[in-house]
């Protein structure tokens, strides 16, 4: 998953009244940019839908579910696409980044009609030994053996991988992993159910609760010297180690 870089520039210190006044011009721009998502929500709400013809099974805490019973109820419902293989030691460090929030926006999406799951292609018991580990309370149930995650593009096989035939992003690509982040919605309308939307890569910077502080500070996100701009992020749980992390090493076999 990658982010935004950040240019540096050399602060020019003033007193409160010229600080006040390029403050309120910039606030212009900031409307400007939430009109605009006020407008691009409402286009997006306005895109067509395509029926699911295809019954997905999935396995989690509570046994075998399909798809419409992850709506649990409510008539829509938010997929993370969490990249984790099987076979894989843990899960991937930036979708675990976005994890971190999860918990705290699930019951507050029950609100609006809207239930919350993520999906990984590990088996349940890889899943859940992570799930402990991480302390996460969200509902997370494994796709393994089904086509969901390769009907969703966010998982790609070997010879997609090497041959640069992946679709990934609504464009055919390489891709250096056998998993990729999104999310997806999905509408449910009695005994059918409709995808609504998908979005991947830069698409998922809104879920990014840390990097969207961040972007508020003067340093940014303060990524530019390192090897990727996600290099620095590690799982919650291993921060005091100083060890960086390498997504080949959380595979069976380096790619």
């Amino acid at each position: 998953m990658s982010t935004a870089t950040t240019e540096k520039n050399t602060p020019k210190v003033v007193g409160p009244a010229e600080w006040l006044a390029a403050r309120k011009e910039f606030l212009k721009k900031e409307k400007e940019l939430v009109h605009l998502r006020d407008k691009l929500s409402r286009q997006r709400r306005e895109l067509p839908w395509q029926r699911v013809e295809k019954s997905y099974t999935f396995e989690g805490a509570h046994g075998a579910q399909s798809l419409a019973d992850l709506f649990d109820g409510r008539t829509q419902l938010v997929i993370y696409h969490f990249m984790f293989g099987p076979g894989w030691k843990e899960g991937c460090p930036s979708c675990s980044f976005l994890a971190d929030s999860f918990d705290g926006m699930t019951l507050h999406l029950a609100q609006r009609d809207t239930s919350f799951v993520a999906i990984s292609r590990a088996s349940w018991p890889e899943i859940e030994a992570f799930k402990k580990r991480m302390g996460w309370k969200f509902t997370w149930l494994s796709s393994f053996g089904t086509d969901f995650n390769y009907d969703f593009h966010v998982s790609f096989t070997k010879d997609e991988m090497t041959s640069g035939k992946a679709f990934y992003n609504y464009a055919t690509m390489s891709f250096p992993s056998e998993e990729g982040p999104g999310a997806s919605v999905f509408y449910r309308q009695e005994n059918e159910i409709f995808h609504t939307y998908s979005t991947f890569a830069r698409g998922l910077d809104a879920f990014l609760q840390t990097y969207n502080f961040l972007d508020l500070t003067p340093k940014g996100r303060d990524e530019d010297s390192l090897s990727f701009p996600m290099a620095w992020i590690r799982h919650h749980d291993r921060y005091p180690d100083g060890k960086m992390v390498d997504i080949k090493k959380l595979t069976k076999t380096s790619a």
